[in-house]
Order: C-alpha cells, then sequence, then structure tokens
C-alpha cells in the first residue's frame, strides 16, 4: 500500500493546481493532516504552493509538483531523447551535434560566471562539483600526482552515451569553463572503465 505521501505525490500528478480540501478528498484523510504532510513535502523541494486568485476574496493556496516531484515518477523520457538524438543524427553532420552539446555546457556555464569569477581552483572544484550533483551526477575530486583529477562515479547520462557518447562532450565542456583551464578525459565508463575522470592542472592564478 502506498504512503500518504506518496498518494498525495500521485494526486497531484494527476490533478495539479489544488487546494488541501481538494488534495484531502482525493486522499481520504483531513485537512490538517494533509496540511502537515504538504509542509513536508515543500521542504523537500517535491511541491511548490503559489497563490491563486479565485473569484471575490482572498486568494487561495494551490500546490504543484517541482521539477524534483515530478522526477519521482517513472517517465520514458531516455527513450525519447535516444530517438531526438538518432534523428538528429541522421539529418546533421556529427561536428555540428558535437558543437550543440558543447553550446548547452557553454551557457550553463556562463549562468555562473559571475559566482565563480574570484574563486580559487580548488573553490571552483567544489563549485563544479555541488553543480553537477544538482544535474544527477556523484562527482568526486583530488590532488593526485600533481593535478587534479575530477571523478564522475555515477552520470544520469550514461544510458544515453551509450547509444549517443557524444553527449559526453558536455562534461568536459563545463568542466573546461568553469574551471578555466582545460580538462582531459584520461578514464571513460563508456569505454570500460569504472568511472569518468577527468584531469586538469593546478594554477596558482584567480580568474
Amino acid at each position: 500500500m502506498k504512503s500518504t505521501k506518496d498518494r498525495i505525490l500521485q494526486t497531484l500528478l494527476r490533478k495539479p493546481r489544488i487546494t488541501i480540501n481538494e488534495i484531502a478528498e482525493a486522499v481520504g484523510i483531513n485537512a490538517i493532516s494533509v496540511r502537515h504532510h504538504l509542509s513536508n513535502l515543500e521542504k523537500e523541494g517535491l511541491i511548490a504552493a503559489e497563490e491563486e486568485r479565485h473569484g471575490v476574496g482572498r486568494p487561495r493556496l494551490v500546490y504543484s509538483l517541482t521539477e524534483d516531484g515530478m522526477e519521482r515518477f517513472p517517465t520514458k523520457y531516455l527513450r525519447l531523447t535516444t530517438r531526438l538524438l538518432a534523428q538528429l543524427k541522421e539529418t546533421m553532420p556529427g561536428p555540428v551535434v558535437t558543437q550543440l552539446f558543447n553550446q548547452v555546457a557553454e551557457d550553463l556555464a556562463n549562468q555562473y560566471a559571475a559566482d565563480i569569477k574570484d574563486l580559487s581552483m580548488e573553490e571552483r572544484l567544489d563549485f563544479v562539483k555541488e553543480l553537477l550533483a544538482q544535474e544527477g551526477f556523484t562527482v568526486e575530486w583530488e590532488m593526485k600526482d600533481g593535478q587534479y583529477q575530477i571523478h564522475e562515479i555515477s552520470c544520469p547520462y550514461y544510458q544515453i552515451g551509450v547509444s549517443h557518447p557524444e553527449v559526453c562532450t558536455m562534461d568536459q565542456t563545463l568542466i573546461s569553463k568553469m574551471l578555466a583551464v582545460p580538462a582531459s578525459k584520461v578514464q571513460c565508463i563508456l569505454s570500460g572503465g569504472s568511472h569518468c575522470t577527468y584531469v586538469v592542472q593546478p594554477t596558482t592564478t584567480k580568474n
């Protein structure tokens, strides 16, 4: 049997932007209990509340799933993405497809340019680690043999990369742009490695 939390999330998946009373009716518990669960779900970042005008009087609060909340449910994004990339590669030259992935990474890096411009190399490495974690990666870095090694322990794009390894250029471009030095890939999970590893040379200057 699903938990009350799961039933609330399922209700919001089927019918977004509904009130506490509507959720209570759908789930079969009282509004006070719903309010408690909604508070916890908001803290977890799975739902969001928004004021909505509804006729005369005070606006009411309506609730919807956030992006993180939506990702709690099975999707067919992988299948769709793979098909789209296959079609893209059939209609566009390979270098153009690779450049598209590079541009995505550059655009993302540019969003954080002001945040990292005064950071040291190791501060930037920590920033990259957290940024990639938000994208679904598990990343660790270390100083080894006089250079920084960045290990992607898990990759959310692995299944896509099996058929379309061009997607891996996004990671390399993003890391290079964020650290302001070239990142060289020395190990790749798609080539039989246990994980992907990038190497960058240390620098003492701030960029």
